[in-house]
């Protein structure tokens, strides 16, 4: 009953609020903020378009006519057995019933779906995903690696894949200085000479040339000093390939090229011959065969006395999948339209915030006025018991209740009021406490009025501005406490819309950018609009501006 007339009286008084001179100069001031106000009808359109989101995003049409019948599936529910005939009274699935005969040979027999026809639960057929069915062949050119071994003396003991740098094969430089192959600078002699005094020496890189004029890096590991000097050191030689970008040769089936021809016949690239023989084009066309059907792992391949390392790329489809055609904002792990699940969340978002706002508030108000107003020993049991509930951990109360009770957007609710009324509470105890002892409240008290008139009547409407002021704010912590909750995992239950639900989703697959972005941006959009129009609500009520020192 109380409650009842909290409300009622509270309504009340906000429209003849909105008749008091004093309120319309701070509305005035309020329009007057360019950017709360703009905010504050931007904050209204979205919502009003999330309101409507089952028209805007959804796999149910608004309309179907079918054998001479007028059906409205948005609004009504009608059996699988009312389009098809198969005597299933479970839900239609209305794409399929559009594909069937009934509706092809039929004009008459038609459905008018929403502008995004895609359902926030609806998992997305593989099928009707539109895709590039092609195989990029990939050839990155490899660097020459090559090993050798010498001794103190600058003989070679053991080469390993040096001919590349000497045009000598492995077995034959055994034995020979490396002076005889190499034009050795100074610091390569010295760094050597450092490492067999058993000397410390740090990492070292030189360029080398051979004795045919090819250059290349030569480099020595870092040493460090040991109990006794090494027999031998190993010297690793790199030499880059001349081949600086990657050759690309795309197929859109087994045997037809669409981008990279000339690759494929033989051409030069950077001065160096690329020519294919007809055994590695007949290997590479079955791995490319086989990647349209399974995963291929990359192979070596030597083209022309270069290495190569050749991959069969192929955008397979799995979810979460990047945004194609028809799905703007891309799809979700389970295959869901992610535009239609953030307009939909936007809608769960902003009425969780607004019922969660307006009933903290209310119990805020009514346990807030009892304390300020009746004072005294009531007010100090009040405190005392409003800091030992502030104290109980939200959070294990939350996993507890939806452990035992199962997790709903009701439950939240109730469990996020229980805790959020405390601080308003503690501002309009705090009005109440001042404007208990003004001589309009005595006055009323001498005429004999009901203590709940008093309360409500003549003492709230002076007791409004904390909470007109807070209310903006309020609404933006409680959307994000929702999206962070559902971001944990103890939000509201699978397969509900949520921000924080496809934040999660994000988290476990990072490659996929759009999970991370779009509702990202939603949140921060709506947050951010919340906070301006809170800023602007401040600034217009606030005094100080607008005062004269006497």
């Amino acid at each position: 009953m109380t409650s009842a007339i909290l409300r009622e009286n509270l309504s009340l008084q906000l429209f003849n609020m909105f008749k008091n001179p004093i309120t319309q100069k701070r509305f005035i001031r309020f329009k007057q903020m360019k950017r709360a106000y703009y905010s504050f009808w931007a904050l209204i359109l979205l919502y009003s378009l999330s309101l409507f989101s089952e028209c805007i995003c959804n796999n149910i049409p608004l309309y179907v006519h079918y054998d001479g019948q007028s059906f409205l599936p948005l609004i009504w529910y009608y059996p699988d057995d009312q389009f098809t005939g198969s005597g299933k009274h479970t839900r239609p699935n209305y794409k399929k019933i559009l594909n069937s005969e009934a509706f092809k040979k039929d004009p008459d027999n038609w459905m008018l779906f929403p502008l995004h026809p895609y359902g926030p639960n609806e998992s997305i057929s593989p099928e009707s995903i539109e895709i590039d069915n092609q195989v990029h062949l990939i050839f990155h050119a490899q660097p020459s690696i090559g090993y050798i071994h010498i001794t103190k003396d600058l003989k070679i003991q053991r080469a390993s894949k040096m001919k590349s740098f000497t045009s000598i094969k492995d077995q034959a430089l055994k034995g020979q200085s490396l002076a005889q192959e190499f034009v050795l600078p100074q610091t390569l002699i010295t760094a050597i000479e450092k490492r067999f005094h058993n000397e410390s020496a740090s990492r070292e890189i030189v360029q080398l040339t051979s004795k045919n004029g090819s250059a290349f890096s030569v480099s020595l590991s870092t040493y460090r000093k040991r109990s006794q000097p090494p027999r031998k050191i190993r010297l690793i030689f790199r030499q880059s390939s001349e081949i600086k970008k990657d050759i690309r040769i795309v197929f859109e089936s087994q045997k037809k090229i669409i981008k990279g021809q000339n690759y494929w016949t033989g051409t030069k690239i950077s001065g160096q011959k690329f020519q294919l023989t007809e055994t590695q084009k007949e290997r590479l066309t079955n791995s490319v065969e086989t990647r349209f059907q399974r995963f291929v792992e990359p192979v070596g391949m030597k083209i022309n006395q270069v290495l190569y390392k050749v991959k069969f790329e192929k955008e397979d489809l799995r979810f979460p999948f990047r945004p194609v055609k028809g799905h703007p904002l891309g799809l979700d792990s389970a295959g869901r339209d992610v535009l239609s699940r953030i307009l939909h969340g936007l809608r769960i978002s902003m009425t969780f915030g607004m019922i969660l706002v307006i009933g903290s508030m209310t119990l805020g108000i009514l346990l807030g006025a009892i304390q300020g107003y009746y004072g005294g020993l009531l007010d100090l049991i009040g405190q005392r018991l409003t800091e030992i509930w502030s104290a109980l951990p939200f959070l294990y109360i939350m996993i507890l209740m939806g452990a035992v009770l199962g997790r709903s957007f009701i439950l939240l609710l109730i469990c996020y009021g229980m805790f959020n009324w405390i601080g308003i509470s503690y501002y309009i105890r705090a009005e109440f406490l001042r404007l208990r002892r003004q001589a309009f409240v005595e006055a009323a008290q001498c005429l004999g009025l009901p203590t709940w008139k008093i309360l409500f009547y003549h003492i709230l409407p002076n007791a409004l501005t904390p909470i007109i002021t807070f209310a903006p704010f309020s609404l933006v912590g409680a959307i994000g406490s929702l999206a962070a909750l559902d971001y944990l995992g103890f939000g509201l239950p699978p397969p509900t819309p949520s921000w924080g639900e496809m934040l999660a989703q994000a988290q476990a697959f990072r490659w996929a950018w759009w999970l991370i972005l779009y509702p990202s941006l939603a949140l921060f959009v709506v947050m951010l609009l919340g906070v301006f129009v809170g800023e602007g609500v401040r600034n217009a009520y606030d005094p100080k501006p607008y005062s004269r020192m006497q």
